[in-house]
């Protein structure tokens, strides 16, 4: 089975986008009045999945997507909490529908109502609705809500804590994902996202979160961010700050994915991290959708450079298929 460990609903109905900008026109103006959600029909869910995620799953050999909403519109900088609970709750349903409508096909993950410097005891409400409710698998977790001025504690810090209690009692992994940047000095999809996965590795290679929470497991996606290219670094800095060896410190816990859109990136990320820690995605109509024009493929059909690399079988298996089993074990349940 081909598991295609991160994509996001970026093709969602004309009626949630619209209930979102209704939300947000009503946050600057609380005059508006309070917005509905307009009801999307089964056909509608089923066209705006099919003719996207679904057709490019089944053209590319893929089999199964874990799936959340759209990264870049959870602007989670907005600070109203009661927006951020109904942004977070609407989202999630499409989310569900659309893995009760393709069930061999979806699993969801959750977008959690965060605001900077909000209580994290919403997003463990949600976390546990999505869970128990929706058969959700995983969560998105956002390490900087202020959309790029970073005033969110660390995420060793004990303000996380609650979130990963509940994590760990209902077996589920994290993604680490931001949204959208609200500095111009940091273009949301080419430095935002890349900066956050880079920034929590070190913050978790300064700490001991897994010595606290030893079955936490974080899938950091985008590759890893630098963190592959500068894998001497790393070390070095744990060397330097009186860490443990990586291996040990971290990676029984950390696992980054494929969404490296050039083949000498892939097979970078593969020969300096291993295959048991990297999981197979595409983030497919997400933010490379471009044909490269020196391959004539597109950037974002990430399988093909998997394919090129991992000519072993076992090793394939592992990145393709075993490790999100093995990080997301609701999904290996439901499957079985």
């Amino acid at each position: 089975m081909i598991i295609d460990c991160h994509g996001h609903f970026t093709t969602p109905p004309a009626t949630h986008t619209d209930f979102r900008k209704a939300q947000l026109a009503r946050s600057a103006d609380p005059d508006l009045p309070e917005p509905v959600l307009a009801h999307a029909s089964d056909d509608e869910v089923r066209e705006a999945v099919e003719t996207n995620q679904l057709r490019l799953l089944r053209e590319r050999g893929g089999d199964l997507m874990i799936f959340s909403p759209q990264a870049s519109a959870m602007e989670h900088h907005l600070p109203d909490p009661e927006v951020a609970r109904t942004w977070a709750r609407t989202c999630n349903d499409l989310v569900a529908r659309v893995t009760d409508l393709f069930p061999a096909h979806f699993a969801g993950v959750a977008q959690l109502p965060q605001t900077p410097g909000g209580e994290i005891t919403d997003a463990v409400a949600e976390l546990r609705r999505t869970v128990s409710e929706l058969g959700f698998v995983g969560v998105n977790v956002n390490p900087d809500p202020s959309g790029g001025h970073w005033t969110a504690p660390p995420m060793t810090d004990e303000y996380w804590f609650p979130l990963y209690e509940a994590m760990v009692e209902l077996d589920v992994p994290a993604m680490i994902h931001v949204s959208a940047s609200c500095t111009p000095a940091a273009h949301t999809l080419g430095a935002h996202y890349l900066n956050a996965d880079t920034s929590v590795f070190m913050q978790l290679l300064q700490g001991d979160l897994f010595g606290r929470f030893p079955t936490l497991r974080f899938v950091i996606p985008h590759g890893g961010g630098a963190v592959p290219y500068h894998w001497g670094r790393f070390r070095g800095l744990a060397d330097r700050l009186g860490r443990p060896p990586l291996a040990e410190h971290l990676m029984a816990n950390v696992f980054f994915d494929t969404c490296v859109y050039h083949e000498p990136g892939v097979r970078l990320l593969l020969d300096v991290i291993g295959t048991d820690n990297v999981l197979f995605a595409s983030e497919m109509l997400g933010a490379v959708r471009g044909v490269d024009p020196t391959t004539g493929h597109y950037f974002d059909d990430t399988k093909r450079y998997v394919d090129a690399i991992l000519t072993e079988p076992a090793a394939a298996q592992a990145v393709f298929e075993r490790n999100a089993l093995r990080v997301y074990p609701r999904l290996a349940a439901r499957l079985s």
